[in-house]
């Protein structure tokens, strides 16, 4: 069954207030650290709970973006929304080819190696200039290359990503 959050992609979280008028700091996952500053209005919650919010400002701030959303007034209200996400409609960015997946579409996919061991779930997605690195969480957590030599299959319709790495990694 389709949801709502389904059309979503997340593209960032809130990771604190800014100052007492209301800002925010919002550490982006994406390419450019300044692409959510292109999207008016945003989707800011968790799991099934989120509500629209217009981009009033917002400018790069180091590694994060600082931001002041319409409804955030003051400290306190900008506090409630540390640890929220951000999202933003999937039609609203540009088309993927098929080599290419946004962050938020891994996370919870199951990752198996070529001998069929199940390593876990993808429980994160980072960057470390060379890669992308995905995060598996099973028995023991993996750190796995995002490359074209490490993974062999991602298939986001069955939820399965198909790695040729080791077992003993």
């Amino acid at each position: 069954m389709k949801t709502a959050t389904d059309d979503l992609v997340i593209m960032g979280r809130i990771v604190a207030p800014y100052g007492v008028q209301g800002w925010v700091k919002v550490l982006p996952d994406t390419e450019a650290i300044d692409g959510l500053l292109e999207h008016d209005v945003w989707q800011v919650g968790k799991d099934n709970a989120w509500q629209a919010r217009k981009l009033k400002s917002g400018k790069v701030h180091n590694d994060v973006l600082v931001v002041k959303l319409e409804g955030v007034n003051d400290r306190d209200a900008a506090f409630t929304c540390k640890g929220m996400l951000v999202a933003v409609p999937r039609g609203s960015l540009p088309e993927l080819d098929d080599t290419e997946f946004y962050w938020s579409d891994l996370i919870g996919l199951i990752v198996r190696n070529q001998q069929n061991v199940e390593f876990g779930k993808i429980i994160d997605v980072f960057e470390t200039g060379a890669n992308d690195v995905i995060v598996v969480k099973g028995e023991i957590e993996r750190l796995i290359p995002f490359a074209e030599h490490t993974i062999v299959d991602v298939n986001i319709e069955k939820q399965t990503m198909l790695v040729d790495w080791d077992e003993d990694y």
